[in-house]
């Protein structure tokens, strides 16, 4: 049974009149506008709280909160007391209120951990938005990508470049291979909703639908990458061990494909990381402008639970009216950024440590 926030929003009014007269602060301000310089998610981390620990009531506990977006705007110098002249979300006397719970340590600016590990909110709360979730949402993406397009995208260039005959079949196959490659990833989107969703009828907004689209975009990624790492192999190695009577699959997968190995991982990293930063794909299959509010209690409900991912959610971000968001947006393509950084300077070293020169 879902429990409402209405009773504890008084409570955190009476909380504010409480510390305003311990400190010896005046103020006009009646409790409703006391309380609405406090985070609308106050409410909703004191009822969990008390959810959590019945026996907490009728005792005194502390609580560190969030300001409102316009609070918080007004401390960052994106919002000044002539901008809020008509505004009905924010005013100068809270704002003069504010500059006095600075000078004596009641509002402090200390770096939001919950924006890392929370999840997104509604439009009305934009200072306790995280991304969270959506980097959750990202690892299972990458986890069904990973998992079909490394064996699918390997198999298949190990098959045109070791066994498969040179004829206008194979022609036509890699000619398309390298068409797919170039294609706009959106038009990947699209394929996703037609076959995923409205055909195969898996759910929308789903990690599994997502990342069977991404995976659609980085397969040949990886077969172009592979095959070239697989024709760096010099011939000799294969005609050796052909020629000590191993057979054809025992050189190439007891051979060449270990020597190649280095290149095939560069590719395949590649590849991930690209599919990370996609946004367009993730549009047509409905994975953004779904808020997800809770982390996923297991991998298949991970998979198959509806969910966003960090591009998708910096998208969103983005489109919001509130400023706060954009600098949730910045927040997260500056996350974003390292996680691509990471998986390319992986995926030199990894090359470097293990590469072969002939």
């Amino acid at each position: 049974k879902k429990v409402s926030t209405f009773g504890y929003t008084p409570l955190l009014a009476t909380a504010m009149q409480n510390a305003l007269k311990e400190n010896g602060i005046e103020t006009d301000l009646k409790k409703k506008a006391l309380s609405g310089m406090i985070s609308k998610s106050a409410a909703a981390q004191m009822r969990e709280y008390v959810l959590a620990d019945p026996s907490v009531i009728g005792t005194t506990v502390e609580f560190r909160f969030l300001t409102n977006g316009w609070i918080d705007g007004y401390l960052k110098g994106r919002y000044t007391r002539e901008s809020v002249e008509n505004s009905k979300f924010a005013s100068a006397a809270q704002f003069d209120l504010t500059d006095k719970l600075v000078e004596i340590g009641v509002i402090e600016k200390k770096f939001n951990l919950d924006f890392i590990l929370g999840a997104d909110s509604s439009d009305q709360r934009p200072e306790s938005a995280g991304i969270g979730v959506a980097m959750v949402g990202s690892l299972y993406l990458m986890l069904v990508v990973l998992c079909l397009s490394l064996p699918l995208g390997v198999a298949a260039s190990i098959y045109l470049e070791e066994f498969a005959k040179q004829n206008i079949v194979t022609d036509i196959i890699e000619i398309t291979i390298s068409n797919l490659a170039a294609v706009p990833s959106i038009v990947f989107g699209i394929l996703g909703l037609a076959v995923f969703i409205n055909y195969v009828e898996l759910p929308q907004s789903t990690p599994i639908v997502g990342g069977l689209v991404l995976t659609l975009m980085t397969i040949p990624t990886i077969i172009i990458s592979t095959r070239a790492s697989l024709k760096s192999v010099p011939p000799s190695i294969r005609s050796a061990a052909l020629g000590l009577g191993a057979s054809k699959m025992q050189t190439v997968f007891h051979h060449v494909l270990p020597l190649a190995a280095p290149g095939i991982l560069t590719g395949t990293i590649i590849g991930m990381a690209q599919a990370l930063g996609e946004s367009a794909p993730l549009l047509l299959i409905g994975m953004i402008g779904y808020i997800a509010t809770n982390m996923p209690g297991s991998v298949a409900e991970g998979l198959f639970s509806p969910n966003s991912a960090m591009p998708a959610q910096i998208y969103e971000w983005a489109k919001r009216a509130d400023p706060a968001f954009i600098e949730r947006a910045w927040g997260g393509i500056i996350i974003l950024l390292i996680f691509l950084l990471t998986m390319n300077t992986l995926a030199v070293i990894l090359r470097r440590r293990f590469e072969r020169r002939w």
